[in-house]
Order: C-alpha cells, then structure tokens, then sequence
C-alpha cells in the first residue's frame, strides 16, 4: 500500500530562524521553498537522504485556526510536543563535539544505550532531537531500565 514516507512535518516560530540552525548549523539542505500567498512550503532533506524530507512548518492557518496554533506555539516552547526526529550518525560522540562547539544546546551527553549511542537536543524553538549511532539492539537490563525511569522525572 505505502511506498516510504516522504514528508514529516517539525513545527517552528520563525522559518528563516529554523533554516540557519537546520541548514546553517545541522547541515540539511532546502528542498522546497515556495510562497504559496497563505504560507509558506520550507521542506528541508539531509543531503546523502534527499528523497525524507522535514517540513518545517509555523503553525497557522489553514491547517489550525489561530487559537489552536497559539496553543501549539506555546507547547512548542516548552518541548511538550514530544520527540520530533532521530537523525543517525556513524559517530554520536563526534557529531555531539561538533554541534556543541557550534553553540547546540543539549539536553543529554552521548550514553550507551541497548541500540547504540545517542545524545538528545533542542532546536531553538524547543523540540527535542535525539542524535543516534545505531548499533545491533543488545539486551535491555534492569540498569537500563531504571537509567530510564529516572531520565523520565
């Protein structure tokens, strides 16, 4: 039935701010720019994964009335929408030394987990990012499990 998933959407406050961290800071390129006159189309890819595009979308009408998306804005803000992607790396540890070096504030260092290495970010806006090198999935122990429980507080 479905053949891939081709657009995601990451809900941003200001669109040319999110370019310069996405872009500018994280390395994706624009895929789409388009001023449609009632908003505005901003899909970004990573380059080596062009066809996995991000829409980076203010939330607005005509998607949401301007009551909800003030609603969203505000749960933006405080990272209540949840996770919003996990991009893959080959080197957690690296990508974290280089991000940080660029003024990316994280919100967790780079821990060995069951499935590989991974850190966690924020964008500017407030969602969460996790940055993750795979590894084949191991035992899951009860350590790990409470590392976990006590990260959810």
């Amino acid at each position: 039935m479905f053949t891939g998933i081709g657009i995601t959407s990451i809900q941003v406050l200001d669109q040319d701010e999110a370019l310069d961290f996405y872009v500018g800071t994280l390395g994706f390129r624009v895929s789409s720019d388009v001023d449609l006159d009632f908003m505005r189309w901003l899909t970004i890819a990573l380059p080596d994964d062009p066809d996995h595009e991000i829409l980076l979308e203010v939330p607005g009408p005509p998607a949401l009335s301007e009551e909800t998306a003030a609603r969203v804005r505000d749960l933006t803000t405080k990272g209540a929408l949840g996770l919003a992607a996990v991009l893959d790396t080959d080197d957690c540890r690296a990508t974290y030394e280089e991000l940080r070096a660029k003024g990316v504030e994280f919100t967790q260092e780079p821990v060995e987990q069951p499935y590989g290495i991974d850190c966690a970010l924020r964008d500017p806006f407030g969602n969460h990012i996790r940055v993750t090198q795979r590894t084949p999935m191991k035992e899951i122990t009860e350590e790990v499990r409470k590392r976990w429980e006590e990260s959810e507080r």
